[in-house]
């Protein structure tokens, strides 16, 4: 089953590299200001079925839901994985950030570069916003905790993660390449430690 966690940490490479080729140019493109645009103006009652998921983002509630897992498991490897896997979100979300030093002007929150932004909740009208932390913590530790669920359970996880990028879209937080390059990270990292996970 190895192999299809480092198939997964590829899937995550990849997903990272066209994000990553797709926020390289001198503005947010129309058709990403486009599909922000879709999610941004979705009905108002959205938010209170999307605020809970999202807050899985949060670094303290999305190690400590990873955590509460391996506590259900009994699985203390899952455990080391998950504060692993919260670690390195705040490692690889840096260097990325850093890498992108270059670009960050124009990948702003979406308050400052998409007009009409629709802001909800306490999101930051401003700063820089790619790639979303909140993705990258989910999608990590939800591939770190997928390894000892019954297959038949994938879906759950998938559905958080999607759930989160879409929220933090919604919320006027990130644009959608912020979110996808997220789940990239977020997918790498987390599918790299999986392959340890029992």
């Amino acid at each position: 089953m190895n192999a299809g966690w480092f198939a997964l940490a590829a899937v995550g490479a990849l997903v990272l590299g066209l994000s990553v080729a797709g926020a390289l140019g001198p503005v947010i493109a129309p058709a990403e200001q486009r599909v922000f645009r879709a999610v941004n103006t979705l009905p108002e009652w959205l938010y209170f079925v999307l605020w809970l998921p999202m807050q899985l983002g949060n670094l303290v509630v999305g190690m400590v839901g990873g955590l509460l897992v391996a506590w259900a498991y009994g699985n203390a490897v899952m455990a080391a994985g998950v504060v692993a896997a919260t670690a390195m979100k705040l490692v690889v979300e840096r260097v990325v950030r850093h890498r992108m030093a270059d670009h960050l002007a124009v990948r702003q929150r979406p308050g400052t570069s998409e007009p009409g932004a629709v802001l909800r909740g306490d999101v930051p009208a401003s700063g820089p916003s790619f790639p979303s932390g909140h993705v990258i913590l989910v999608a990590a530790i939800c591939s770190v905790v997928a390894p000892v669920l019954a297959v038949w359970w994938w879906w759950l996880p998938a559905v958080l993660v999607l759930l989160v990028m879409v929220g933090r879209v919604y919320v006027a937080a990130h644009n959608p390449l912020d979110v996808t390059a997220g789940l990239g990270l977020g997918l790498l990292v987390g599918g790299l430690i999986a392959v340890f996970v029992r």
